[in-house]
């Protein structure tokens, strides 16, 4: 009767039992992104609903976290967690209308808050007035 050594076999097992325990678990990770609706890159599937806040006044010419002079009227936003650069549509959920704006800064966030957006972006989607509004938020890339 023909058979392999004890020690080889053990450890071709061994490394065969490795490389599959791998392809299940990478398996399982980008079955989770796609059923969640995230991903490990925000490209594409980053579409968070919460709201919308906006400032200005106070902060105009100040000096961003990105390291940029704040100007209330571009199209600039604060956000959490994106990279600075970049490039977002922010579409009012009420009346559909949307901007693109450029992540300069950060905002330490309230809760439900998703964004705080230059007064000029702000003023596209809704009156200043209305302080706070909800929104979706799409990643366009850099």
């Amino acid at each position: 009767m023909d058979s392999v050594p004890v020690s080889k076999d053990w450890r071709a097992r061994w490394r065969a039992g490795a490389v599959a325990l791998v392809l299940a678990v990478c398996a399982a990770t980008c079955l989770n992104c796609a059923h969640s609706g995230t991903s490990s890159s925000p490209y594409g599937r980053y579409a968070p609903k919460g709201e919308a806040s906006w400032y200005g006044p106070g902060f105009h010419g100040r000096t961003t976290a990105s390291g940029e002079v704040f100007d209330q009227r571009a199209m600039t936003a604060a956000h959490k967690t994106l990279a600075f650069g970049t490039r977002v549509r922010v579409t009012n959920a009420e009346n559909g209308r949307s901007v693109t704006v450029r992540i300069n800064d950060r905002f330490p966030g309230t809760k439900g808050r998703v964004i705080d957006l230059s007064e000029a972006a702000f003023e596209q989607l809704a009156p200043t007035a209305r302080g706070v509004i909800p929104v979706t938020v799409e990643v366009l890339g850099r």
